[in-house]
C-alpha cells in the first residue's frame, strides 16, 4: 500500500488493525495486532477512506497513524 492517496492528495495515512487481547499460559493478558489495511483523510477532514484485505470479525477497528520505523 502506497503512502500517498491520489483522491486526497496527502500523505498521512493510518494503518488500520485488528487487535485480539488474549491471556498467555501464566494468565498475563497480551494482545495480538495485525494489519489488516490502510485509510486516509478527506481533504475537507471531515472523514476517511479505507483500504482492507481483511474484515474483523468481532466488527471491531483500530487506525493508528502510520509512523514509518527507522532502519
Amino acid at each position: 500500500m502506497s503512502n500517498n492517496n491520489p483522491t486526497t492528495g496527502t500523505k498521512e495515512r493510518f494503518d488500520v488493525f485488528i487487535v485480539d487481547e488474549y491471556k498467555d499460559k501464566s494468565g498475563e493478558e497480551k494482545s495480538s495486532w495485525m494489519r489488516i489495511g490502510t485509510a486516509w483523510p478527506h481533504k475537507d477532514g471531515k472523514g476517511f477512506q479505507a483500504e482492507l484485505r481483511a474484515l474483523p470479525v468481532n466488527g471491531k477497528l483500530v487506525l493508528r497513524r502510520y509512523e514509518p520505523q527507522e532502519g
